[in-house]
Parts: structure tokens; sequence; C-alpha cells
């Protein structure tokens, strides 16, 4: 056995331990389970959300990211960001609501809004369907993890199996406390190596930062700015403003939300995330100074840069620390949304169906629909090739969706109907559908003009998805306002 598979090993069993041990002394109904009791405070809510937010993506993604394609790795920084300062004004308010009506899912919350359980249904089936390449992008990064980490000693298929049967033990043990316990143990493991590697490996192969991009600029000429068209600064602005308002969009996020014990906390959060944010700048430099010590990398195996470049520089038991970080930003995330996606599916699907199931039939079928959902995301890892990003793109795209008819619904005079968000969120929904299926892009219009043509389709899609909310929200109250004058 090399020297990196028991800290590998420990950081899996550690999880499992932490997992089950967040049960205790706790009745997991389905409140507890699914949203802690609505008792966390601004650590645990901090950590949750941390714990969420950061994972493979950021460990792998990032940096495979910045060393594929440069400059365009900059939006992941800047989304973030925004999304903090929008949530700081629209969370308090989602909060108080989903605490006075006892919300569990973000299903729950358009239902409720729009007196409508056929929106919430359509809601948690978009929800679900975005949470499928998420949780996929999280198994995909620990067999990448495990794999490159381990060298080669445990296969990424053996990898993907071990982490999905141990996050659904404890998911179904302790649901949302399990996953902050385990956040605990995350977040201070990312903290410390990536801002090592991010600093040691940049003046280990080149003496700093300015002599490493300097040679990154002579080897690839402007590979560190924006290019001129295809991921232009057209995409950057439209990406980011997709992803910013799509952050709190995703069912997972929007769930940990409800954890927590006052809209204090939620500001408390909303100011000190921005900090955090910067951790990724470290998982940047770590790409960039990949980029001429393993080059070669292509296609999905750019997500290979941080742990090629590990495994070159460093001893294997450090290696395998790295790698214990990295399966720990597999894990944490993954129990969040294998947890929301298995309520959604018994809380908003098949309550839908059967309106007299109570709290506790949920909670039981919700929990025993964990191990199904993993075994679905497992099918899709083993079969899908796409890098990390791309996934993540995707996933963002559907659940961007859901924004306007959100926002909307948090004013005092709601100008959408039930049936303009409904209609709105299948016309945006749809879209990205057949640009996804289809391989559609604007790139293959030639005719339009290049500013166009750079723009996410998914910020197209949400256009759309406004315009015809709009337009059958204006229909549908003018006829129900006729409706009722004519019973007058």
């Amino acid at each position: 056995m090399n020297g990196a598979l028991p800290f590998i090993a420990a950081a899996a069993l550690l999880a499992l331990a932490l997992g089950f041990l967040a049960r205790r002394g706790k009745e997991m109904n389905l409140e507890q389970w699914t949203v802690g009791g609505r008792g966390f405070g601004a650590i645990f809510v901090f950590l949750l959300l941390a714990g969420e937010i950061y994972t493979t993506f950021t460990f792998l993604g990032g940096s495979g990211y910045a060393y594929g394609k440069g400059a365009p790795a900059y939006y992941i920084l800047a989304y973030g960001t925004l999304a903090y300062v929008l949530s700081y004004f629209m969370l308090p308010p989602i909060w108080r609501y989903a605490k006075e009506h006892r919300l569990y899912s973000q299903s729950d919350f358009f239902v409720r809004k729009y007196d409508s359980p056929t929106l919430g249904v359509i809601v948690a089936i978009v929800d679900i369907v975005a949470l499928i390449p998420y949780l996929v992008l999280q198994f995909k990064g620990l067999g990448i993890i495990v794999e490159v980490a381990g060298y080669g000693a445990i296969s990424s298929t053996v990898a993907i199996w071990t982490g999905a049967i141990v996050v659904a033990a404890y998911v179904m043990v302790s649901g949302v406390h399990g996953s902050a316990w385990t956040a605990v143990a995350k977040d201070l493991l990312i903290l410390v190596v990536v801002i090592f590697l991010g600093v040691y490996l940049p003046y280990h192969y080149y003496g700093g930062l300015a002599s490493m991009f300097s040679a990154i600029e002579h080897a690839k000429p402007g590979f560190t700015v924006l290019p001129p068209h295809g991921e232009s600064l057209w995409w950057f602005s439209s990406t980011v403003l997709l992803t910013a308002l799509g952050f709190y969009m995703w069912p997972h996020s929007f769930g940990s939300i409800y954890t927590a014990r006052s809209a204090r906390v939620i500001r408390k959060n909303a100011i000190v995330l921005p900090l955090y944010q910067l951790i990724l700048l470290f998982v940047f430099f770590v790409g960039f100074a990949a980029i001429l010590q393993v080059p070669g990398l292509t296609g999905p195996n750019i997500d290979l840069a941080l742990f090629k470049l590990s495994v070159k520089t460093f001893d294997p038991w450090f290696v395998g620390v790295i790698g214990a970080t990295g399966v720990l930003t597999a894990l944490v995330p993954g129990s969040m949304i294998l947890m929301t996606a298995a309520t959604l599916i018994a809380n908003n699907l098949y309550r839908a169906a059967d309106p007299s199931a109570n709290d506790r039939k949920v909670s039981l079928l919700a929990k025993l629909l964990v191990p199904v959902v993993a075994l679905v995301a497992v099918f899709f890892t083993l079969k899908g090739g796409e890098t990390i990003v791309a996934l993540l793109l995707m996933g963002y795209s559907l659940v961007t969706q859901l924004f306007p008819s959100l926002v909307l619904s948090l004013a005092k005079r709601n100008i959408a109907t039930r049936e303009g968000a409904m209609a709105g969120i299948v016309a945006g929904v749809a879209t990205v559908a057949v640009v996804s299926l289809t391989g559609l892009n604007f790139h293959k219009l030639p005719w339009l003009p290049p500013q166009i043509q750079d723009l996410n389709i998914g910020i197209v899609a949400l256009i759309l998805n406004f315009i015809v909310l709009i337009i059958v929200s204006a229909a549908t109250q003018q006829a129900t306002d006729s409706a009722r004058v004519a019973a007058e």
C-alpha cells in the first residue's frame, strides 16, 4: 500500500463517523432531517453553505479551467461575490416566509407563494433534473481524486461506488446534521491545503507569481486575458450574470437557508462569505502553475491538473492529505444534494399525488429514496465524459430559470400569476433542454453579430422565460379581472 491511501481512507471513515455521530440526541423527523430543526447559528450555517459551495468544483474544476482555458476561469471568482451581495437582501424574507409556513424545500416555497401544487411539481422536477448533474460532478471529482492521489491503486469506479455508499449511509441516518458536521472537517482542511498549494507551487517552480505569469505569457501569448471571440467579454459577462442569479436557486443551497436560527444569521454569512471566495485565487494559481509543468492535458483531463502537479511535486503521504481533502469536498455537498433530491421526490412529488401522506410517511420515504438517487447518479457518472465546469454550467442554466418567478414573488404586489410562472419556467427549461440535446449554439448562426454569438445560452433562455412570464401573467390577470367584474 502506498503512503497516500491511509489518508484517503481516513477521510472517508471520518465523514462516515461524523455523519453518524451527528444524529445523537435528536429525533430525525422530517423537520430535523431536512432543515435541522431551523436552529443552526451563524457558524453552522456558514459551514453548511461553504460546504455546498466549495466542492470538487473548487478543488478540480477551478484549477482545471484555469489550466485549460486561462482567463475565462475568472468568472468563477466573480459570480459568487455578486450572489452574496444579492443574498443579503433576498434571503431574509425567504427565511421568514419559510419559518412562518414550515417549509421544507424550495418547491414548497413556490407552492405557497403561488397557491399552486402544479407549479410545485414543475419546480421539483426542474430541481431534480438539475441536481443529478451536480451530484454527478461530485462523484466524478471523487473518482478522479482517489485514482490519481492513490497512484492508481484504487480505480475511479471503485472510489465512486465507495463514496456513494458512504454518503448515502450517513445521509439516511442524520440528514442535514451529518452534512453540517462533516463540513467542519472539510472546510478546515480545504482552507489550509488550497492556500498552501496556491502559494507553494508558483514559488517552487517559478520563483513567484509574477515570474509564473511571465513564463505563461511567453509560452502562450494572451492566455491570461479574455479572447476576442468565443469565451470573450460577452461570454464572461453573461455567464457571471447567469450563475450569480442562479447561485441560490440550487435547491440544496435554497434549503440551507431554512436551517438558520434567524434572518440575522443569514446576513452575517452574506458579509463573511465573499472573503471566503478569495480561496479560489489560490486554486487558480495551482492551475496556472501546472500549465508548463504537466503539459498536454486536454478535454476532460484538464480536471487532473491539480493532482498531476501534486503527484509530481510531493511525497505520497502529502498527496494523500491533498486527496483526503478532495474526498471531503465531494462527500459534503454530495450529502446535501442527495438529501435534497430525495426530499423533493417524497415531499413534493409523492405528496402531490397522495395529499393525505403525513410528515412521518414522507420522512421515511425520503430516507429510503437516498440510495436510489445515489444509484442514478453513479450510473450517469460512469457513463458521462463532460468536464466538471461543463456539468456545473448545464445545471446552472436549468435552476436559474426559477429566478424570475421567485424574485417577483417577494414583491408586495406580485405581478406574476401562477400560470405566468409555470409558462416562463417551462419556456426557459425547454430552451436549455433543446440546446443541450442538439448541441445548438449561436456560433452555428454566422449571420448573428459576434457579441450575440458569444452569449451564454442560459441567459437567452432566462430572457425568453421572463418575456413569456410577463405576457402570460398579463393575459391571465386580465382574464381573472374580467371574470371578477362579470361575477359582480
